[in-house]
Parts: structure tokens; C-alpha cells; sequence
């Protein structure tokens, strides 16, 4: 099971209000309305401009219009900024190396001693702003400015960066708080569900068979991004269950990740067909079991959650 996207209510103000606070806060926070950044020669919207030039590929130098894409900056305005950055001597345009009639942006060697200069300027201004946070707040810190990346369409992220890994202590625990509070969120489904899913799980840690079962942790950034787990159902049948992506993981593959790894291990401890439930209104999980080459054997109305439901049984063979 895995929630999708469903029919979305309109932006309450409120709503509005509290990105709006935390845009100004985040504005202060990072000086965004001085004149100079880092006790440097250098606003805002150059220093920008000067790290972005410096961690571009060197055999891919950037052009003006590229960097206005990057950006989503005015190009008039941009095209302003680099006249008084090439004025100053700390930027060149050059030749394309593919196209000699297209100008790329380069830094000159005063440029780099900048650019280098403000990257450890804001290096040590976060260090020391993250300094009086201990650890466990420092996770919560970054793991909430990764979801807001990926919440607001930052693609930055690598599916590389996905890991797969066994459970660790309090874990188990986390994949029922989190099935109990998305599905309510996202379908409104009640109390029961949870305590169905915690009565999955309670029944694959008592009665786990070594070998022939396993539960796996998709794991972010060091955060819990999803799960899924494969039980035996007989001594020729696996089952998957309680498939789950984290909302600001969504549309990295870790899915169908997890359903791949769980079909290799069911196919390598000799199982020859694996089943999985499912409710018909998880139209996101259903994509991804009918990729995995799963087909649906029969569905069956029920109320056991709270809404009226389609339930699903697939399967396939191995």
C-alpha cells in the first residue's frame, strides 16, 4: 500500500501566511537585504553569480542566458550584474570551446580568490549558526530544509543517494506512526488501519522467519524515505506488504526500488509466485506493482478503515 496523490483542497490563508513568515525570517537570517554578504565587496545576487560560475563544469563553462535559467533571474538584470563583475576584473567572457561565436563566463584569477573567500565565509557563518544545535537537531534541521527542496521542485537529488537497509531499533515503530498518519491525511482512513498495520508488524517481528522474510528501510539523506516488507504466506508464496514512500521522497523511484529488491530476494529464497492487498484509491502503488508485472486477481468493497474502499489482490509469478 502507498499513498497518491488525490483531489487537493484549496491554500488556506493561514497556510499562505506561515511561507510567508518563514520567507522573512529566512530573508534576515541569511542577510539577504544587506548590501554586502559575508563582510565581502560583494551583494547578494553577485556573490550568487560568482558561485555559480565557479562550481560549473570546467569543460562546460556557462553562458549569460544559461545562467538566467539556473537563477530564474531577469536576464536585463543579470546581464547588469555581470557588466559590473567583468568591470571589476572578476569575471571574463571567453569563447565557447564548441562554438567560438558564443560567449561563456569565466572567473579571472582575482574571481576565484573571491569565490573562494565567500564559500568560506558562508561555510564558517553556518558552522557557527549550527554550533549551539546538538546533533539530533541538526538532523531535524537539514531533513526539514531537504523537504522543502523536494516539496517546492528542487530535482537536486540523486536517486543515487537512495539506501536500502535493514531496520534498526525504533524503526518498526516509525512505519506504523507514518502509515497511521499519512493514510489519515491523504485518504481518511481511521484508527483501525493503523492498528492493522501495527498488528503486521508486531506479527513480522514474533513470528520472523530468518531467510525467508525481510523488512527494508529506504533511507535519504539519513532519513527515513520508505519501507516494505516480504512475508511468507506459504512455502511457495511471498507477500508484499505495506509499501510506503515518504511525501517529500515521492518521484525518486524508491518505490519501485523497494518493489525490484523485494521480488530479487523472494525469487532468491526460492519462493515461485509473490501476492500483495491493496485498496484501489492507492493509484500511485498500483502503477508501480502493474510495472513489476503484477496483475489483479480480484477485488472485494469493504469499509474496514472507515471509507468505502475497492480492496485488491495481485500477484505474479517469479
Amino acid at each position: 500500500m502507498q499513498p497518491s496523490d488525490t483531489l487537493l483542497p484549496p491554500v488556506s490563508p493561514d497556510e499562505i501566511d506561515a511561507v510567508r513568515r518563514f520567507n522573512r525570517f529566512h530573508t534576515r537570517l541569511v542577510g539577504a537585504l544587506n548590501d554586502r554578504m559575508h563582510a565581502t565587496d560583494y551583494a547578494l545576487p553577485q556573490a550568487r553569480v560568482l558561485h555559480e560560475i565557479a562550481n560549473s563544469p570546467p569543460q562546460k563553462p556557462p553562458s549569460a542566458a544559461a545562467l538566467a535559467r539556473e537563477l530564474g533571474m531577469d536576464p536585463g538584470y543579470l546581464s547588469r550584474l555581470i557588466a559590473t563583475l567583468e568591470k571589476d576584473g572578476v569575471i571574463a567572457r571567453t569563447p565557447a570551446p564548441e562554438n567560438a561565436k558564443k560567449l561563456t563566463l569565466a572567473l579571472t584569477d582575482k574571481g576565484r580568490a573571491a569565490a573562494d573567500a565567500l564559500a568560506a565565509a558562508a561555510r564558517a557563518e553556518v558552522a557557527a549558526l549550527l554550533g549551539p544545535l546538538d546533533p539530533r537537531a541538526r538532523a531535524r534541521l537539514v531533513g526539514g530544509m531537504e523537504s522543502i527542496r523536494q516539496l517546492l521542485g528542487d530535482g537536486g537529488r540523486d536517486t543515487d543517494l537512495v539506501v536500502l537497509r535493514d531496520p534498526e531499533p525504533g524503526d518498526l515503530g516509525w512505519i506504523v506512526h507514518r502509515h497511521g498518519k499519512l493514510y489519515a491525511e491523504e485518504y481518511g482512513f481511521e484508527r483501525a488501519f493503523e492498528a492493522e498495520v501495527a498488528r503486521i508488524v508486531a506479527r513480522f517481528v514474533e513470528a520472523f522467519r530468518p531467510g525467508r522474510e525481510r523488512c527494508w528501510i529506504a533511507e535519504v539523506d539519513g532519513r527515513i524515505a520508505g519501507s516494505v516488507f516480504v512475508v511468507q504466506e506459504d512455502e511457495a508464496t511471498a507477500k508484499l506488504r505495506l509499501l510506503y514512500v515518504e511525501p517529500a521522497c515521492r518521484g525518486m523511484g524508491i518505490g519501485r526500488r523497494l518493489v525490484d529488491e523485494a521480488l530479487r530476494f523472494a525469487r532468491a529464497r526460492g519462493y515461485s509466485r509473490m501476492v500483495l492487498w491493496t485498496n484501489d484509491v492507492l493509484v500511485a502503488a498500483r502503477r508501480i506493482y502493474q510495472a513489476a508485472g503484477f496483475t489483479l486477481v480480484s477485488e472485494e468493497r469493504h469499509r474496514t478503515f472507515g471509507p468505502e474502499l475497492v480492496g485488491q489482490i495481485w500477484s505474479r509469478d517469479l
